[in-house]
């Protein structure tokens, strides 16, 4: 085979449905919390990528508006090699200049994972890394009113709990709707419950008011010693003037930039002085390309690089990389069993899955190195979408007819919310 003869022959999107249990969603719906007895049901995507060598690179995790964007590249991406990689992200961050350009994260994702099956190296290998310990905080469900995490006390609870099993870090996702002096009372809680001995951030996930709001709680993380003070409040995490603002009236490093986009907006807001820690993701960013751009450009600047939620792919990223500290695992809660789809098998981002000393390690596998349960994936497949010339053109499963609606007790309830993406 000639490497350089290698082509996309065709692109494949599969899409399933799963349910959560004891999880709904909070006051605006945006967000999943706790809810005994709850069942939230969820639409989720597998982008794959297939090749003249009949090798196929995939990405777990795909939703609506990304794939959209997609849908807009495959013309492009057919006939193209795809161990060329630069050029595709360079092409497809163009393409879809008017846009987000997420499209670019699960496509460069995918192509990843073709070079790593073809060179039979998982990608902490491929991108110069080591096998290595991360260590991992965990990283709460937000709170609610429902008897899970609904007070300080309970978070406080929870966060003693992760530390008698092993994690080294906390971090609070705490409550939209609420007085201010009750994420003031959580954040001096749990850090009057954990001790001086674990390191605690806390993510407002955008949700506080108003910079007065955002102030009290942030000179309460000073107090308490966070790590980090994360997107606080409803700019969206984007003003570059406000959060340089922040830092200069409080002494906690804030944590920024998960809600911009690719290498440059990055770069923009770390000369403008607008955050301390850099937050970066494969999925949003794109891709291991986009996201290892941004890490080298934040070493430059004598930063940190944090990974935004947790993954396979951002176990292998983090393996490569020297300035970051910690691999956030979650959304995770003492009452909930798992907030992730059982795709995977052998692999886990659940409550358990770190070892005695708090830590997670990347994959061994070839590319990603974890293998899909494709059984599942088949059996709970609702839609699937091609493009150019795809194998096994027609999986075999079959579309459960509907139902009507049963009657739904005080005690039960079963939400459906798409466009649920919960800040991790």
């Amino acid at each position: 085979m000639s490497l350089n003869n290698l082509t996309i022959t065709g692109i494949e999107m599969l899409w399933f449905e799963h349910t959560l249990e004891n999880v709904g969603v909070d006051y605006n719906t945006f967000n999943m919390v706790f809810e005994a007895g709850a069942r939230k049901t969820s639409r989720e995507g597998i982008l794959r990528i297939h090749t003249s060598e009949g090798i196929t690179g995939d990405h777990v995790g795909l939703r609506g508006p990304t794939a959209e964007q997609i849908k807009m590249l495959t013309g492009y991406l057919i006939g193209k090699n795809p161990l060329e990689r630069e050029k595709i992200y360079q092409d497809s961050k163009r393409g879809l200049r008017h846009f987000d350009m997420t499209g670019t994260g699960p496509v460069d994702i995918a192509l990843w994972d073709i070079a790593g099956k073809l060179f039979n190296a998982p990608l902490y290998r491929m991108l110069g890394g080591t096998h290595k310990a991360l260590p991992a905080y965990a990283s709460t469900l937000h709170g609610d009113e429902n008897g899970g995490l609904g007070t300080p006390q309970q978070f406080a609870d929870f966060a003693q709990q992760c530390k008698e099993m092993g994690y080294k870090a906390f971090k609070i996702h705490g409550w939209g709707n609420g007085p201010i002096s009750r994420e003031i009372a959580n954040v001096l809680g749990v850090r009057e419950a954990v001790g001086p001995e674990i390191a605690l951030m806390i993510d407002p996930a955008c949700e506080y008011e108003n910079f007065a709001e955002t102030l009290a709680v942030g000179r309460a993380c000073d107090e308490a010693g966070f790590f980090w003070f994360e997107d606080p409040y409803k700019d969206g995490g984007v003003s570059q003037f406000a959060h340089r603002k922040l830092r200069g009236m409080i002494k906690t490093p804030i944590l920024q930039t998960e809600h911009i986009r690719l290498l440059e907006q990055h770069v923009d807001f770390i000369v403008a002085d607008a955050t301390d820690f850099v937050r970066a993701g494969a999925h949003e960013d794109g891709g291991i390309t986009g996201t290892m751009k941004i890490a080298a450009a934040t070493e430059g600047f004598g930063l940190d690089v944090e990974l935004h939620g947790p993954g396979p792919v951002h176990r292998h990223i983090m393996s490569a990389i020297r300035n970051t500290n910690w691999y956030e695992l979650g959304l995770i809660h003492p009452m909930v069993r798992t907030t992730k789809s059982p795709v995977y098998l052998n692999y886990s981002d659940d409550l358990d899955a770190i070892d005695s000393d708090g830590n997670v390690y990347a994959p061994e596998g070839p590319g990603i190195g974890v293998e899909i349960d494709w059984d599942w994936v088949r059996a709970h497949q609702v839609d699937r979408a091609t493009w150019g010339v795809v194998p096994d053109p027609r999986p075999t499963y079959v579309v459960p007819p509907v139902a009507s609606t049963p009657a739904v007790s005080d005690e039960t309830s079963e939400v459906s919310v798409d466009i649920v993406e919960d800040e991790v």
